[in-house]
């Protein structure tokens, strides 16, 4: 392991990657400590709680949400964005036209992404604005200035600290080490991660908490990252062969190989486009102070670890695991490669009959893997409940960063392997378990 971090330095295009991406999630991390203009943001801390809806904004946020930072709203309004994107490319025809088109066409709908995260930014921007203004303390206000200023100069704020956010993760996605977006929100939920740890030891030391629940918090989080590992890695090798052929002198072809199907082909896109929406009740609640049955709607029925809330969620993330692993992986285009190439899954025609072949595969192997995400997502809630356990801990923070840590490790792998360096996973131990 240790030679393999040594090899990452002798390969200059990947070291000037990772210091690249490294600089920028610095930037970032130095943005998410910049106050808005007229804003308390220790009072504004003190009047949210880390198991409500704006705490697990602010783990999205890298913290920067409940200090009311420049960078208070995130990247969260891209991914917005984005899924809107994404839905509309399924139905709308000059999208779908787009889609096809190569290139030109994802360098077009990127643009519209841009252009609709900007609409989504200003309208969260002037919901979480009126919000701040409302908030106080013993009669003491968050904010400084008058409302009339204070709410334009903070659209303008927000708004312009997501465009920025937006550029930093298209950036490292570009020159860095790729999963731009990923990665910021990795590194915002690693921020908070020794704050969790010394709040969680202070409280066993302190006698609030008992030795033993704090233990099998450690021991719970331990086994949800080895079962995510385990299951992100899973995979179901669907058997094909190529004939021989003979031009010459010479024989090619006529091997055995396997059609590696993941568990999870989505990785953590569908927690993160899950959440997003989760997020959509509390930023229409905000743009709405003066309703009292939405608000009483968003905090008693759509409240995190409510029972409508938990629903709601997990089924949003198996939809999506269905959805995007249907836009990452095309059976029928597998099919006429296979055919083209002379391949063929042993005992199935070739060309329809083996896109069918893999797509029904493909749905009974998501389904288990989808239904596994959701119910870790779920398990903070549990432990909030059971133990009133930091909110860190588990589910939907563990599932991003496992996911985005495997995703970069491969990415740096692929790297060190095109260049006949050795990778993280040594030859002879399991790349996937078979299903």
């Amino acid at each position: 392991m240790l030679g393999t971090f040594g090899s990452i330095f002798k390969v200059e295009e990947l070291r000037k990657r990772i210091f690249f991406t490294l600089a920028l999630l610095v930037v970032y991390r130095i943005g998410g400590h910049i106050p808005t203009p007229g804003v308390d943001g220790a009072l504004l801390s003190q009047a949210f709680s880390s198991d409500s809806i704006f705490g697990l904004f602010d783990m999205f946020a890298g913290g920067s949400f409940t200090k009311a930072t420049i960078f208070a709203l995130g990247i969260m309004p891209y991914i917005s964005a984005s899924i809107m994107m994404q839905l509309m490319g399924a139905v709308v025809p000059y999208l779908q036209r787009l889609q096809r088109e190569g290139e030109e066409g994802r360098r077009k709908i990127t643009q519209y992404t841009r252009y609709l995260t900007v609409a989504i930014s200003v309208l969260q921007a002037w919901g979480t604005a009126g919000f701040i203004s409302t908030i106080s303390i013993n009669g003491v206000n968050a904010v400084h200035m008058d409302s009339s200023g204070f709410i334009p100069l903070t659209i303008l704020t927000f708004t312009c600290g997501t465009i920025f956010v937006m550029w930093l993760g298209e950036k490292i996605t570009e020159k860095g080490i790729g999963n731009g977006i990923s990665l910021i929100i990795f590194i915002g939920i690693i921020a908070r991660f020794p704050e969790a740890v010394i709040g969680e030891v202070q409280k066993v030391l302190q006698g609030s908490r008992d030795f033993l629940p704090g233990l099998l918090i450690l021991v719970m989080m331990i086994a949800v990252i080895m079962a995510v590992i385990l299951v992100t890695r899973a995979q179901r090798k669907v058997p094909v062969q190529y004939p021989r052929k003979v031009v010459g002198r010479k024989v090619y072809g006529g091997q055995s190989t396997h059609l590696p199907l993941s568990v999870n082909s989505a990785g953590v896109i569908p927690i993160i486009f899950a959440q997003s929406i989760m997020f959509l009740p509390a930023t229409v609640a905000q743009l709405f102070p003066g309703s009292e049955w939405i608000q009483n709607l968003v905090s008693d029925l759509l409240a995190p670890g409510e029972l409508y809330y938990n629903i709601i969620y997990g089924t949003i993330i198996v939809f999506f695991g269905y959805f995007y692993t249907a836009i990452v992986f095309n059976p029928i285009e597998i099919a006429d490669n296979m055919r083209k190439n002379g391949g063929y899954i042993p005992g199935i025609r070739p060309g329809k009959n083996t896109a069918e072949h893999i797509e029904k595969i493909l749905t009974r192997i998501t389904l288990p893997g989808a239904i596994f995400f959701a119910a870790i997502a779920i398990l903070p809630w549990v432990l909030v409940a059971q133990f009133q356990a930091d909110f860190f801990f588990g589910g939907t923070g563990l599932l991003i960063v496992v996911g985005v840590a495997l995703d970069t490790l491969q990415q740096i792998e692929s790297h060190l392997m095109m260049r006949h360096y050795e990778g993280f996973m040594k030859k002879g131990k399991i790349r996937g378990r078979s299903m």
